[in-house]
């Protein structure tokens, strides 16, 4: 159903006693590191302590099929998105006009029969239903945002010799937030935890399809009970 008001009108508003799904394994079973196992643990502490009610639980899919149908689907979105635009603009879309990884997805789209892109997209409709049914008895999901810490510029760039190496590793990176990504559900990362070395660490909070309302509510919670709005991470000095 459509929000029965403002977005806005959510914040400040309780959002009661919640049911919470605590996630700390990785769907795609990429290692989780510690301090966001620790992040995601010190999340949880604060929910409970703010009256919530959390349940330890996982998250399980194949990984192989995840990964396949997904980059199945978004290769075909780039190809298609080339495609247009060199209709709309009369440009013949050629490589030293794309990064190297949009290319390569370019290419593997043209690749691709259509009878490969409905399989995967049938896929991730199973995917998600599956993930549906194993989160619906929770109002909300608390997962990592991700398995590492913040990575250094220049961490997924695919050099030309391997094009989609940008990809693979990113997709190690996102195992939890790849879950809102095929599903669709509404979902919020917020920075409650700060690692040692001062960057912030976030907590990912997943609601049922269409309620941001109750993410909202429990973002303006959170941020009462431990404010970050000042809190930045240090910034290299050069001379």
């Amino acid at each position: 159903p459509p929000p029965q008001r403002p977005f806005l009108k959510e914040v400040g508003t309780h959002p009661g006693r919640l049911r919470i799904g605590l996630v700390t394994a990785s769907p795609t079973e990429v290692e989780v590191q510690p301090d966001c196992l620790e992040a995601v643990q010190d999340a949880a502490k604060l929910c409970e302590s703010l009256g919530h009610e959390l349940h330890e639980i996982n998250l399980t899919v194949d990984p192989a099929q995840i990964t396949q149908a997904f980059v199945t689907v978004w290769a075909t979105g780039v190809g298609w998105n080339i495609e247009m635009a060199a209709q709309q603009t009369g440009k013949e879309a050629t490589p030293d006009k794309f990064e190297i990884l949009t290319w390569a997805l370019a290419e593997l789209a043209r690749q691709q029969t259509s009878s490969q892109y409905l399989a995967a997209l049938t896929t991730l409709q199973r995917i998600t239903r599956d993930l549906t049914i194993q989160m619906q008895p929770y109002d909300v999901v608390l997962t990592p945002t991700l398995p590492q810490a913040p990575a250094p510029l220049g961490s997924f760039v695919s050099p030309p010799e391997n094009p989609l190496q940008g990809l693979l590793r990113a997709a190690e990176f996102v195992p939890f937030t790849v879950v809102c990504n095929i599903t669709g559900v509404p979902a919020m990362s917020v920075p409650l935890f700060w690692n040692a070395e001062g960057l912030p660490i976030g907590t990912h909070f997943i609601a049922r399809f269409g309620d941001e309302a109750t993410l909202f509510q429990l973002a303006a919670q959170l941020e009462e009970a431990r404010p970050w709005a000042d809190k930045h991470p240090p910034l290299p000095q050069h001379a």
